[in-house]
């Protein structure tokens, strides 16, 4: 079995999970070698060379995709999807925040994952974040991505369950390792993980299907 592994800090919960679980260490390894940005995942997840993987919500919407109820999730606001205003201009690594932001109609520059929330805490005033301006429009969170299947649907159903059972403390000794691997501070890691949920419930869906209404409308 291979899991595509979306490189980034929001799933470094998912991350430690996998890795501290009974998992055979074939698998654990398969997950290291099949990291990427969400694009590149996106991609192997489409041509099957991986058997699952938290894709872009945008391209978990087709009706062959399985889904699990486990995403990425902001309540409110995220600090890692941003516009810097000024110039247009998307970002090659996600498909979902680049429609986002046409959605909302706000021009310029997306910036996601790692890379803006480090810009973010740079200099928060000349970004604008995506989730917060959609949950200020909408009262609804939002859902960039979704955990996928293309084999072995029970197998990633029960995992996911049990993720989704119990929150996932992260030890401080890889909170400072992430710190120095990503030139972010430690307690700005553990703030941003506080935004992020990972369970798509009720208002979760109702959020997605307004995302994929509004994003047909587009085109």
């Amino acid at each position: 079995m291979v899991f595509g592994k979306i490189d980034y800090i929001n799933l470094l919960p998912f991350h430690l999970f996998l890795k501290k679980s009974s998992l055979q260490n074939s698998f654990k390894q398969a997950c290291e070698c099949q990291k990427s940005v969400p694009s590149a995942i996106n991609k192997k997840f489409k041509k099957r060379s991986v058997d699952a993987a938290v894709i872009s919500s945008i391209e978990s919407q087709k009706k062959s995709v399985k889904t699990l109820p486990l995403g990425i999730i902001a309540k409110k606001n995220v600090c890692s999807v941003l516009v810097k205003k000024g110039v247009r201009k998307s970002d090659p690594a996600s498909a979902t925040s680049n429609v986002l932001a046409k959605i909302l109609g706000i021009d310029g520059e997306v910036f996601i994952g790692d890379r803006a929330l480090k810009l973010y805490l740079q200099d928060s005033t000349s970004y604008v974040d995506l989730a917060e301006i959609w949950h200020k429009r909408f009262g609804l969170p939002f859902v960039f991505a979704r955990l996928c299947i293309n084999k072995n649907y029970p197998f990633y159903k029960k995992l996911a369950k049990r993720f989704l059972q119990k929150p996932i403390k992260i030890p401080q000794y890889i909170l400072k390792d992430y710190a120095n691997k990503r030139n972010i501070g430690a307690k700005d890691i553990k703030d941003y993980l506080t935004l992020i949920s990972y369970k798509i419930d009720k208002k979760e869906q109702r959020g997605l299907k307004l995302f994929f209404k509004k994003a047909r409308q587009l085109q």
